[in-house]
């Protein structure tokens, strides 16, 4: 790891790649990066002076009007929060939401390579929504948000949590969006190629017949690293966990507090985790929901998500046959997986209106193994095609759920630019064909899917940094763990691998497989993530955990009349 960009040197053992709190320069690993010419994709470089560099000020401006976003289809550890509810879903916890408020704009330039200060730097794009109690009262400081991906952008989030939290809480801090390193609205953005012509449907089935269209997807894989490779070679050795997780030590300082909360979802939780790794003494509240396996990071995650999403997509075909009298698909689970995968192989080679194969049904019924809440509609239009050749509802679900847009590209490019340079991946493609075909065989709704979303990291073009190895500190404050006892993008045994590893954590489990479980309209984990941003009250940790238990949420009923 020694001199490895991004790496974990500090993390790994040298005391100084830790801030204990007390002043001083805090020694930073990474190695250097090489000016490129004057392009907009190019970084900024920031004049050589005596002395520490000066920390960057924020300016808060008014916010221009926000774009209209496409909400496209996310695989696993790319979604942008999906099982949240509106904020007026926390009416059900029996607290009032905070009214709206005014949300301002910052930009803040960090170094692209935290060792070399002085060097190039990158911006990021930052939102705040500002707390209204006193600052020298009950003022709490700022929250940070993050809603994971690695590729999300984060000030969205912000906007959510503010208007959902309760008005007494929300008034407490001020609610700080970022979106990260090469995502969204910070500069450069990564992008790696033509999203139209890159996602244009209906696209190669991904789960391949024979050696020749494996070759196929694994060109493409192999095209989209290169892509990047090529566009981005001075950035992608700076796009890693802990380099996003020392620029939230920079917007730390910039906001000129001393310590800072932080909220996060999903990826988020395994950002939180770093933080607080390198900078337990700077951390006022920590809350972490539906939380990533550190020991998984990543291509093990991966294996682990396939058989989690196999089995929520399994729920809700049993949820389909529990209604057959509205779905008419059959009674038992057996008859509904054995419609689903006949729809699927048909459209293989009759695209519903030209535009929804097998991957995009994949993409789009991929959202129901985050969400119940779109169960219903997609049992809508799983029925109709199946029953009566209706094609309206899978169409509809594909520009709702599964059209990719170059936001989407954006957030890809930044995904697999993290991840496959936080950690190592398999090189051979053998080892990955093996891993996937004898998960197909037991778990087949996402296993080829996934190895396809993330097979570039085969070929990425930088090898890759090592992890930083999370864990507990004295300095930490108690930590809050919220999780889903049947999440598929985060499983619930890599969870509670996180609370072991931080010691200070108690973990709240809801009997759920939502992804993300906090301000997502239960009224028991409201409660819990209420109290502690309040008073840092927690559950008292018990044993392996968890520390305390909610019930789920009930199942959506369904939406359509019995046809």
């Amino acid at each position: 790891m020694g001199g490895v960009p991004g790496g974990a040197a500090g993390a790994d053992g040298d005391p100084t790649g830790v801030d204990d709190g007390r002043a001083g320069p805090v020694g930073l690993p990474g190695s250097g990066s090489s000016a490129g010419p004057d392009d907009p994709i190019w970084p900024a470089r920031v004049p050589v002076g005596k002395g520490a560099p000066k920390p960057s000020t924020l300016v808060w401006r008014p916010c221009p009007e926000p774009a209209k976003r496409h909400t496209a289809a996310r695989l696993p550890g790319h979604s942008a929060f999906p099982g949240l509810a509106a904020p007026a879903g926390l009416a059900a916890a029996g607290v009032r939401a905070a009214p709206e408020q005014k949300v301002e704009c910052a930009t803040l330039r960090v170094p692209l390579d935290h060792r070399e200060p002085y060097g190039q730097t990158v911006e990021l794009a930052l939102n705040r929504v500002k707390g209204t109690a006193s600052r020298d009262h009950n003022h709490l400081g700022a929250l940070l948000v993050n809603p994971g991906g690695p590729g999300a952008s984060g000030r969205d989030l912000a906007r959510h949590v503010a208007a959902g939290l309760p008005a007494a809480i929300s008034a407490r801090f001020d609610v700080i969006g970022f979106d990260p390193r090469g995502v969204g609205a910070s500069k450069p953005a990564l992008t790696c190629v033509d999203a139209k012509t890159y996602y244009a449907p209906p696209r190669l089935d991904h789960v391949p017949r024979g050696a020749a269209q494996e070759q196929r997807l694994l060109a493409q894989a192999r095209e989209y690293a290169t892509a990047c490779g090529n566009r981005w070679s001075w950035m992608l050795p700076h796009m890693t966990t802990e380099n996003s997780a020392r620029d939230i030590e920079a917007i730390r300082v910039a906001l000129a507090e001393e310590k800072i909360s932080y909220l996060g979802y999903s990826y988020g939780t395994y950002l939180g985790a770093v933080y607080a790794t390198l900078y337990p003494a700077r951390i006022r509240r920590l809350v972490l929901d539906s939380s990533v396996d550190p020991q998984g990071v990543w291509y093990k995650a991966n294996l682990a998500q396939n058989y989690a999403f196999d089995q929520r997509h399994r729920d809700f075909l049993a949820w389909v046959a529990r209604h057959n009298r509205v779905y008419r698909l059959g009674a038992k689970a057996a008859d509904v997986r054995f419609a689903w995968y006949s729809m699927r192989d048909r459209l293989r080679g009759r695209p519903a209106g030209g535009l929804v194969g097998p991957s995009e049904l994949d993409d789009i019924y991929t959202v129901a193994g985050y969400s119940d809440r779109v169960w219903p509609t997609l049992a809508d239009a799983f029925s109709a095609y199946v029953r009566k050749g209706g094609t309206k509802g899978l169409i509809d679900a594909y520009h709702r759920h599964g059209e990719n847009d170059a936001a989407a590209e954006n957030n890809y490019a930044v995904y697999l630019s993290v991840q496959c340079r936080d950690a190592a991946w398999p090189r051979e493609w053998s080892a990955w064909r093996a891993d996937t075909t004898e998960i197909h065989a037991k778990a087949p709704f996402l296993a080829w899917p996934n190895t396809w979303y993330n097979a570039p990291c085969a070929s990425w073009a930088v090898p890759a940094a090592g992890p930083v190895r999370v864990r507990s500190s004295g300095a930490l404050p108690p930590i809050l763990m919220l999780q889903t006892r049947h999440d598929a993008a985060t499983p619930y045994a890599g969870a509670l691998r996180l609370r072991r590893a931080l010691g200070t954590a108690s973990m709240v489990v809801e009997g759920g497989g939502n992804h993300g479980a906090g301000l997502a309209g239960n009224a028991c984990v409201d409660r819990h993530l209420v109290a502690y941003l309040r008073e840092g009250t927690l559950p008292a940790r018990r044993g392996a955990g968890p520390d305390a238990r909610c019930p789920a949420n009930a199942a959506p009923a369904p939406t359509s009349a019995a046809g």
